[in-house]
């Protein structure tokens, strides 16, 4: 989800930039059932997880259809638009762009011709070897790798080499074969799901890194990046898909294998922020994790204060446990305009002027002569902060202590979030002390590592925390083979060249 220091990063004014989730991915395979419109809901449940695009690809059992645009879920879609896919298998994305520009030939799920039929893939995560892979592509056989991708993104990499493989003899290979020679040559993050005409499938990577779970219709299956998508669609939760696993779901059931070892790694950031609060992720619920940092906090960074209240929405959970653990009452000292995100009209210089007020407006009567305790998830660059301050100063607060429920940013990510460069983060290069004073607070603190960690408890080896720490889970390729425009200079003609394969609004 597009976040920066505690606020949806649509509500951003321009100019600020705040780190970034990669993608919410859905897939479906359920006979009689609307498969479209369960997968509509099921990116509405996501639509926290990517806001630039979103997409929906579905078979019938003879071909598929993909439908994509640039928007949000609800602009995407309509009823029309659903009513046209008609079919039993599904496959969904809403995306943030971490490899590749916010463009429609990036926009998912991406399509390719086999020689077979087709396929359509989602993915939420981010590759390192995307110059690799962009070799391996390049080596295809003409006949199998179609015209050049219009594509920028290492999704579209995974997709044609899936589609484009042979055995020995030339003779083209099944996805499900081409899926056990190609997922354990991609690094990085993965989520996918994906389809050809008669099945769907799931992969993660063997880290884990992102989230994605399996649950179960009367009538069929559902794969999701988070739980919380499963209860939109009425499906019950099974379990989540393992790191290295890959599934198979058809008319003869669910099937899964391994294609590498487990190595969990999974992304802490989940549950700092990431995540929406009702989701499960490695069995602890997200909601009561951020509710644990907070009570962890407030042992660890107390302060003398008359109220507690939360930047809106991302911060209340680790309000609520900081107010129950320090005695502080807890509440609402800032309003959040619901619909600020709603509109694509750039703002006025007088509104621009205004900063967060777009956004955020407090409650004076509420916060007038009170020392307060203002807890959010994380500061990136500090902008947003810096202006909370002061705008809390304006309302007649007497002091703000700000208190945060993730450590220090210091490092980027490669697996997925697209955090400011490190030479933007605010923590990279000044203290503590220092970051309070250039944000104006009266006080500043940060939960320890050790203390996000417990809150989540999930063993700290099983999760990456490189972002904190600069522990990265695996070996990184040099800095210019994971920039996010490296394949921008590619680009060429639409990958989807069956007109009967892709439906594009005018």
């Amino acid at each position: 989800m597009p976040r920066g220091d505690g606020l949806l990063n649509h509500d951003l004014l321009p100019g600020e930039k705040g780190p970034q989730d990669a993608c919410g991915v859905f897939g479906v395979w359920a006979p009689g059932e609307e498969v479209a419109k369960l997968t509509y809901f099921g990116l509405y449940a996501l639509q926290h997880r990517g806001q630039e695009s979103a997409g929906i690809a579905v078979s019938n059992g003879s071909q598929i259809l993909v439908f994509k645009d640039m928007g949000l879920v609800s602009q995407v879609f309509d009823e029309t638009s659903l009513s046209s896919l008609q079919g039993h298998i599904a496959v969904g994305h809403a995306r943030y762009s971490t490899t590749g520009a916010s463009v429609w030939e990036n926009a998912q799920p991406t399509f390719r011709a086999t020689a077979q039929g087709s396929i359509a893939l989602a993915h939420n995560g981010n590759l390192v070897n995307t110059a690799e892979l962009a070799g391996l592509v390049a080596d295809l056989p003409e006949r199998n790798n179609g015209s050049a991708p219009a594509a920028t993104n290492d999704t579209d990499l995974v997709t044609a080499l899936l589609a484009g493989q042979t055995d020995d003899d030339g003779k083209p290979l099944s996805i499900e074969a081409a899926s056990s020679r190609i997922l354990p040559q991609v690094r990085g993050a993965f989520s996918l799901v994906f389809m050809d005409e008669h099945t769907l499938y799931a992969a993660r990577d063997p880290q884990g890194i992102r989230p994605l779970v399996l649950g179960r219709l009367e009538r069929g299956w559902v794969v999701a990046s988070e739980s919380a998508a499963l209860d939109i669609c009425g499906a019950s939760y099974v379990r989540e898909i393992e790191p290295g696993e890959f599934v198979a779901i058809d008319e003869n059931g669910l099937r899964s294998s391994r294609f590498a070892d487990a190595r969990p790694k999974g992304c802490v950031f989940e549950y700092v922020y990431l995540a929406r609060p009702d989701t499960d992720i490695a069995g602890r619920n997200v909601y009561l994790s951020r509710v644990e940092m907070g009570r962890r906090l407030a042992a660890e960074a107390p302060a003398e204060a008359d109220l507690v209240i939360a930047t809106p929405e991302s911060g209340t959970p680790a309000a609520i446990g900081y107010a129950e653990a320090s005695g502080i009452p807890f509440g609402a000292g800032l309003v959040k305009n619901a619909y600020v995100g709603r509109t694509f009209i750039q703002p006025s210089q007088t509104i621009r002027q205004l900063g967060i007020r777009l956004k955020l407006n407090p409650l004076k009567e509420v916060i007038k002569g009170k020392r307060l305790v203002v807890v959010d998830d994380s500061i990136v660059r500090g902008n947003t902060q810096r202006a909370l301050v002061r705008m809390l100063r304006e309302a007649g607060a007497a002091e703000v202590h700000i208190r945060i429920s993730s450590p220090p940013v210091k490092w980027p990510c490669f697996f997925g979030i697209d955090f400011a460069t490190r030479a933007e983060l605010i923590a990279n290069g000044m203290t503590i002390e220092e970051i309070g004073t250039s944000l104006g607070a009266d006080s500043l603190a940060y939960i320890s590592i050790d203390g996000m960690i417990e809150a989540t408890t999930i063993a700290k080896p099983n999760l990456c925390r490189a972002c904190f720490d600069g522990e990265y889970p695996m070996d990184l390729p040099d800095p210019e083979l994971l920039g996010k425009q490296l394949l921008e200079t590619e680009l060429a003609a639409p990958v989807e060249t069956a007109a009967s394969a892709a439906i594009r609004r005018p």
